[in-house]
Parts: structure tokens; sequence; C-alpha cells
């Protein structure tokens, strides 16, 4: 094999609090389909988005066919030779295939001939099994055939690196396989094809070459001829033992669940549910274990009443609340600590004194709800923020004007400061510096030792096994596994997550 016709040498990419790509190396061979496997948070689509010009790096090298680019922009990238499709795609539903197709080429004419391109469209989706009407409305295409559109724009622009995010996630079963054959031809044509994935049996299935990643680093690399399930399952998830991290002794938790989730199906947006039946008791935490898009944030979103149930019954201490409101489950003593601050946490016009106070306004009325008692909001805030040990902003200062790490620390102190009964935390220490993130765990086992019921969803297995007392997996909306960390290892939760054998 000659020499890679993409190579990411030391490609280091941060953002605020987060090391996302740490020294990576990476090379992707013409004539080969290289899996980048690894679970989400890994660092997989930051790399390759570094590759293709979306974010410039903080450090390394990218190199094509043995010459370093200098990428400012995806638009460089193209010139160069690198596509990439989006889990989103970037079509202008209102134009047709092949309008879609000549805005992404790099030298359109003035007056371009509309007959010429769809002629080529036709030769190239011939040639690698892509056809599609090239006057058909994008808008009125399946997921399938607008992908094609997005593939023929990359072969028409003059892509020789392919570069796929998560690609079968917007496919049915039935054309996952037609995916595939088209890698193999582009794979016969000689294109290098990158695919991102976190899901096994896809990678066995068609992949030359697997790189796995974990927390921003390259854990291992192998042929697919090599490679085996429970190989990649250790370079994802490691597998060596967790210590438990208990800051507090446990209370023995108690034989009547604080919340009961009984044969549960939801409706609205995001993924269904179906037929969750999930217990958590007082003075115990039950992790939810899951590739992000599984049903995590919809379980959490069940339990506060912002989706509606379709069927079965949530119980809170013994009462069926199926028919609560947001407001009346939180009066009740629900807490949540939301996967996005920014988005259902906070309102970015407020201060952060009048969020704090917004959700517990009867405790600071004053002169019988005309006056608001703002020296105890700051007092109770930064009350608060001390348990995270952290110093506390100005509660003046305005919610947008917040880093999402920030707005994560202001939800976390929030919403434990109100000594909740049941608390569900949705990826409660993602955006967090490290001493931050193990504060914020720490109060939540400070939480479960005092007696309150702890529903964590996390993508950090190792903060799963140090925190839980027991463990669901949920894959697809629904429950397929379900053990106490002491029972299992990394390595079987991660082929639940991800659907192994």
């Amino acid at each position: 094999m000659s020499g890679p016709l993409l190579s990411l040498r030391q490609v280091t990419k941060r953002f605020p609090g987060v090391l996302a790509n740490d020294r990576v190396d990476f090379d992707a061979y013409g004539g080969e389909i290289h899996a980048l496997l690894g679970e989400n948070g890994a660092g997989k689509s930051t790399l390759m988005k570094v590759a293709y010009g979306y974010y410039p790096k903080d450090g390394g090298e990218v190199w094509l066919d043995g010459r370093e680019l200098d990428l400012k922009s995806p638009a460089d990238a193209r010139r160069a030779g690198i596509g990439m499709v989006f889990q989103s795609f970037t079509l202008i539903p209102a134009f047709t295939a092949a309008e879609n197709i000549a805005l992404y080429l790099p030298h359109l004419d003035l007056m371009p001939n509309v007959e010429v391109i769809e002629k080529e469209i036709r030769d190239r989706a011939v040639a690698f099994g892509l056809e599609v009407d090239p006057r058909a409305v994008v808008g009125m295409m399946a997921a399938g055939q607008q992908q094609k559109v997005e593939i023929l724009k990359l072969l028409l622009a003059g892509a020789r690196v392919l570069i796929f995010d998560e690609p079968t996630s917007v496919l049915p079963p039935h054309e996952i396989e037609n995916l595939f054959a088209v890698f193999r031809r582009l794979k016969q044509a000689g294109f290098a094809v990158v695919f991102i994935t976190h899901k096994l049996h896809e990678v066995l299935e068609c992949a030359d070459r697997i790189t796995v990643m974990r927390r921003g680093a390259v854990t291992g690399s192998i042929s697919g001829r090599e490679a085996t399930e429970d190989a990649l399952l250790k370079m994802m998830f490691g597998g060596g033992a967790v210590e438990a991290r208990r800051a507090q002794p446990p209370v023995a938790a108690e034989p009547a669940p604080a919340l009961n989730l009984e044969e549960l199906s939801s409706g609205g947006a995001g993924l269904p549910l179906r037929e969750i039946n999930l217990e958590v008791r007082r003075g115990e935490i039950v992790g939810v274990a899951g590739v992000s898009g599984n049903g995590q944030r919809e379980l959490g979103d069940v339990v506060l009443g912002l989706l509606p149930i379709t069927a079965g019954r949530k119980w809170l201490f013994g009462e069926d609340v199926t028919g609560w409101s947001v407001a009346r489950l939180r009066q009740a003593g629900v807490a949540y600590v939301a996967e996005n601050p920014g988005y259902m946490a906070v309102a970015p016009g407020l201060t952060l004194a009048e969020n704090f106070a917004v959700t517990s306004p009867r405790a600071y009325q004053l002169a019988g709800g005309l006056r608001v008692d703002w020296a105890r909001v700051s007092a109770d805030m930064r009350r608060a923020y001390g348990a995270l040990e952290i110093e506390a902003p100005d509660p003046g200062l305005r919610a947008g004007a917040l880093s999402g790490g920030n707005l994560q620390r202001f939800s976390l102190a929030r919403e434990l400061g109100r000594k909740p009964r049941v608390i569900v935390a949705v990826y409660p220490t993602r955006g967090l510096d490290a001493r931050t993130a193990n504060h914020a765990e720490n109060l939540l086992l400070a939480a479960r030792s005092e007696g309150a019921a702890v529903l964590l969803m996390s993508q950090d297995l190792d903060e799963l096994f140090s925190l839980s007392d027991r463990l669901v997996v949920l894959r697809s909306g629904r429950i397929v596994g379900r053990s106490r960390p002491q029972e299992t290892t990394q390595i079987e939760v991660g082929r639940l997550m991800t659907g192994g054998g």
C-alpha cells in the first residue's frame, strides 16, 4: 500500500473546558473503507470536522497526498479534494437534485448548462449505485435519496476523500446495505472512504480498517479482518475495574419506589419510549447508559412531564402522577439537571438571580407576592455555589452571557440547592472542568445519602459505574439490560449499548 491519501498528525482541538482531540494521528488510504469508531463524545466527529476545515485546529497538521494543507474553511478542504456528508443534510429542499449539486460545484458558469450537469449526475449515479432523478425536488425525496444527492455533490466537486458522519443514523435498515454497496464501489474506484459510527456490526461488516477513539484520543487501530467484537469493545470502553466513589455512606434504599414507571410509552417529539419499566428508590442512584439519541433525553422529559405519556403509568411516592404538569411535579420535589441548560434550564435574557428565583417563586415572595426578597435569593445562590466549592458569579449577570460550562454549573447549583426528593440528571457533568465535575458527582452522592432518589444519565461509563447503585441500558427507546455495577463490566454494558451480539 502506498502512502496515505489523508494524514492527520498530532491534531489537537479544544473547546472551553473540553479537550476534544488530544494529539491525534489518523491515516486514510485510497482504495480503503476506514471506520472511525467510538461512543458519542469520543471526539470522532470533531476530528473529521478539523480535517474538513469546519473547525480550526489548535495544533497538529493535516496532509493530503503528501502536501500539508492550511484549512481555513470547508471551501479550502473541498478545493483540496476532501468532502464530508453530515448527519443533517445541507440541501435546499425547494431545489432539484441537479440544482443542489450545481451550487456545490467549485467552478460554476454564470449560465450553467443544466443538460450537461444532469448527464454527469446520471453517469456518476450509474457508476456508483446512486440512482436519483436529477430533476426531482429534494424536499420530496426520502432520506436515502437525499443522502445519494449529498454523495453526488462530493463526487462532481472532485472529492477524493469522502467522510461520512454517522451515515446510517438517517436510514431505514433496508437501505443500509445499499449504502455499504456504494462504499465498496467507491473503494474499488480508489477513493478514501471514512465513516464515523458507534455501531459494531457496521464496522465488522464493511470496514477494511478500524480506528477507535475514546475521550479525545486514539486507543487503537486494527484491520477489519483481524477485528473482533470483544477487541473493539475493549478499545471503546476500556475494561478495567472502576473503583466506586462513595463520598457519603449509603442509606438503606427504601423498598417502596420514590419514582415508578410502569409499562410506559411516550409520544411527542424525539425518539418514542416503549414499555419502560423502571423504579428508583430513595437513597439510591440508578444510572442510565446508552449511546446518545437512544431515549435518555426523552426519559428525563417524561419524568419531568415535558412529553406526553401514550401508555402506562407514572408514580411518585405511591401517587399516580401520570397527568401532572411540570410545575406540580417540581413542587412535589422533582429536580431536573438538563442536558442543554442554555436551552432547557434558563431564560437567557433574565439575570442569574431572576433565573434562580423563578423556579421557586413562593419561597422568595414578600408583601403577598408584590415584591421579591432578592437578598435571600442572592444568599441562597451563594450557598448553592458554595456546595460546588466554586465562587458564585454576579447575581445581576445575564444568563445569556455565560458559557455552556458555566450555565451547567448554575443549573447544578440551583437544582441541588433546592434539596429535592427526586433528581433527574441528564449528562450533569458535560462541559465541566474535572474539579467541578468531581464536586458535582459528590453532590449527587451526598443527595443520595440524604435520601434523594437519583436517576442519572451519562455517556461516561466510568462515571456511571462509580456512582450508580443499579444500571439500566437504553437502546432505541427500550430498556435492553439491567444489572448492578459490581455484577457486570463496561464491555458488557458497551455491548448492549451498541447492539453487539
